[in-house]
C-alpha cells in the first residue's frame, strides 16, 4: 500500500510504473492496483466526462487509483490533496466509482471558490436549520444527540461516529426521507460534505429534488456549474 504523502512527493516515479489513461479534460489516470469486479475504467471515465462540465475538472492534474495506507488509517476510500485526486481500487460497482470521483472533484472547487460558497454564509445556515431539525427529530425518538455537536459544521469524529455507530445510517436515511431533511445520512456529517455530497446529487441524480430540499445548495451548485472563466457567467442550456 502507498501513503498519500508519500506519493505527492514521489509522483513522477510513481507514474512511471502505472498504467495511464487520459481524460477528454487532459487529466492523467494512473492505475497502481488492479479494479475489482471487472469494473471498466474508460466506461467510468467517460461517464464523468458526459455529466461534468470540463471547467469543473481545473483544479484537478490527476487521478490515482489503488490500494493506500491513507484510506484504511481513516476508513475511507477516496482523498482530494494538491491537485490530485486518490481512490481505492476496491469497489462495489462503476457507479460506486463514479460515485467517489465526483464527490472528490467537488472537494477540489471548494479552495478556489470558497467565497461563492460559503462567503455569504447562506449555505451555513442552511446546513445548521437542516442540523437542528434533525436534532429535534432524535431527541424525539430518545437517542439523546449533543447539541454542540449539531452546531459544529466541521467534521467531527465524534460526529461521525455518533451518526453512523449509534443512530445507523439505515435509521438516518429513513429519517431523512420522511422529513425531507438530507439527500441522505452522509451529507449531515460537516457543511464541506453537505456541499459535495450535494454535488454529487446534482449531476448524477435528482437536481430537481435538490432543488426543493436545499434551494440554497442548489442556486450554490447552479453557480458552479453556470461559471465561465471567459465570460463569469454562462446561461446553463
Amino acid at each position: 500500500m502507498y501513503n498519500l504523502d508519500y506519493l505527492h512527493i514521489s509522483n513522477k516515479r510513481f507514474q512511471e510504473q502505472q498504467r495511464e489513461f487520459l481524460m477528454k479534460e487532459g487529466l492523467q489516470v494512473f492505475i497502481k492496483d488492479k479494479l475489482t469486479n471487472n469494473i471498466s475504467l474508460k466506461s467510468v471515465l467517460d461517464t464523468i466526462s458526459s455529466y461534468i462540465p470540463s471547467h469543473l475538472f481545473a483544479e484537478i492534474d490527476s487521478i490515482y487509483v489503488g490500494l493506500f495506507d491513507d484510506f484504511e488509517k481513516k476508513e475511507t476510500n477516496a482523498a482530494y490533496k494538491d491537485g490530485a485526486i486518490y481512490i481505492s481500487s476496491e469497489q462495489d460497482d462503476e457507479q460506486d466509482l463514479i460515485d467517489d470521483i465526483v464527490h472528490e472533484v467537488a472537494h477540489s472547487l471548494e479552495a478556489p471558490y470558497g467565497y461563492l460558497l460559503y462567503g455569504d454564509g447562506k449555505l451555513q445556515e442552511e446546513f445548521l436549520s437542516k442540523r437542528k431539525k434533525l436534532y429535534d427529530v432524535l431527541e424525539a425518538e430518545g437517542l439523546e444527540p449533543d447539541l454542540d455537536l449539531f452546531l459544529n459544521t466541521e467534521y467531527s469524529l465524534e460526529m461521525d461516529n455518533y451518526l453512523y455507530k449509534e443512530v445507523g445510517y439505515d435509521r438516518l436515511n429513513f429519517i431523512m426521507n420522511s422529513y425531507n431533511i438530507f439527500t441522505s445520512a452522509y451529507p449531515a456529517t460537516s457543511l464541506r460534505e453537505y456541499f459535495a455530497s450535494g454535488f454529487e446529487y446534482y449531476f448524477l441524480e435528482e437536481p430537481s429534488y435538490l432543488a426543493e430540499i436545499c434551494p440554497t445548495l442548489f442556486d450554490k451548485i447552479e453557480e458552479l456549474h453556470n461559471y465561465d472563466e471567459n465570460t463569469n457567467w454562462n446561461k446553463r442550456k
